[in-house]
């Protein structure tokens, strides 16, 4: 069976730097950071007291007020930016078979923040006050069927939990299902809401987070000498993934094309990366098999790049044993210099970034890159972005529990 071509049609998204498509990609070209001081909850007693949060956004742009309250912040993000795509892809559920329009969402998390609030109901009030929204409130499954229900999406849904990988893991099964002709359309994404105080104090404990809270927009840093971990980030991004043809029969936009997937694991450690990103190579490898494509005809690598001291040499090791030569050559950057890591929502962010800077010409950079490191010594499009003509573009993510995810986009060619 040949595969069907699977084109992005309509993108939405919603970064601490951006609440819209336009006002994220404009951040990144501007290397704006939406990095700051948590404003959620107390810090006094926090060691990392920064952050990437969203700002002046309001749920009920997507839901009513009862939807509102009875959905964690995640699937509000999730709904927002979905909406977001659809609307983008200039797409009429009226016009379309629902049957054929599938979702399929990602989330590291999930609900985190309903959690962490039912608990300390049922210590402080004890069981019998514990919301009966809990449940549904926290599963990260609840992303998707909000989404489904939103837009009247009957296909194929689910959710994909693979902690960084998460929605890079989403679009990429999206993709198949179109390929395969499982669905016309596919709504894919991701999105994370886990700036509370028991996940900044977790992933704190295990010192993976930067402590440089007196200067919170240079505390990302990816790939620079003084990195010290990376920060939190929070929001959502969604792709319409469309066939070829269905997209043309309607006129719609084309904004770029799916290729390739690259799924593998570490089969390693919990947290750290096999050595020398030993399953990213892999995962990159066959991203790149699957697009029919050779590693010199990738010219912008948007990485994974969180700003932690072992992972960013991972894989700046990983990307020079994939692409040789190539490596020094091909434009590498980390966008989590400006928003932060958005865990299992990462993907579809910076999904987005590469598909814009096919689509407009020109690559976003690494911001806060000042002092180089031996051990990473590619070319990270330091602090300001570039204009370029680039046809293909891979995006890294790398999960906790050694999930790796590599995604081939393509800028459009009829």
């Amino acid at each position: 069976m040949s595969r069907r071509r699977v084109v992005v049609t309509g993108m939405g998204a919603l970064a601490p730097n951006g609440n819209d498509l336009e006002s994220f990609w404009a951040a990144l070209l501007a290397g704006r950071s939406g990095i700051g001081p948590i404003t959620r909850f107390d810090t006094s007693r926090h060691e990392v007291k920064i952050a990437g949060e969203v700002k002046d956004f309001d749920p009920e742009a997507a839901l009513d007020r009862k939807e509102v309250r009875r959905n964690d912040p995640f699937t509000h993000y999730a709904v927002y930016v979905a909406t977001q795509a659809f609307a983008h892809a200039g797409l009429d559920m009226a016009k379309t078979d629902p049957e054929r329009v599938g979702v399929i969402f990602g989330s590291g998390i999930g609900g985190i923040q309903t959690h962490e609030a039912q608990h300390t109901v049922l210590m402080e009030k004890g069981p019998d006050r514990v919301s009966p929204f809990y449940v549904p409130m926290m599963i990260s499954d609840m992303a998707p069927g909000m989404i489904s229900m939103k837009l009247g999406a009957k296909g194929p849904n689910y959710a994909t939990v693979s902690a960084c990988a998460s929605a890079a893991h989403a679009i990429g099964e999206a993709a198949r299902k179109i390929q395969y002709g499982e669905a016309e359309v596919m709504i894919t994404g991701g999105s994370e809401a886990a700036v509370s105080p028991i996940s900044i104090a977790g992933f704190a404990s295990a010192k993976t987070l930067s402590t440089r809270n007196d200067e919170p927009e240079r505390a990302s840093r990816p790939f620079d000498a003084q990195r010290n971990g990376f920060v939190m980030g929070e929001g959502g991004g969604a792709l319409v993934l469309e066939e070829l043809e269905h997209a043309r029969r309607r006129g719609a936009e084309i904004w770029g094309e799916f290729l390739g997937l690259g799924f593998t694991a570490d089969a390693y450690h919990q947290t750290s990366m096999a050595p020398g990103g030993e399953g990213g190579v892999r995962a990159v490898r066959i991203a790149l098999k699957d697009a029919g494509l050779a590693p010199e005809d990738i010219g912008y690598i948007n990485a994974h790049g969180t700003s932690t001291t072992l992972g960013d040499s991972q894989e700046t090791a990983a990307i020079k044993a994939v692409f040789g030569a190539h490596a020094r050559r091909c434009p590498v950057s980390s966008t989590k210099s400006m928003t932060g890591h958005l865990l299992g929502a990462a993907g579809a962010i910076e999904s987005i970034a590469c598909i814009m800077a096919l689509k407009r010409g020109v690559v976003p950079p690494t911001i806060n890159y000042e002092n180089p490191d031996p051990a990473c010594d590619l070319d990270y499009v330091p602090n300001q972005a570039r204009s370029l003509q680039v046809r293909y573009a891979l995006n890294n993510s790398f999960g906790f529990g050694g999930h790796n995810a590599a995604l081939v986009f393509g800028r459009f060619d009829e």
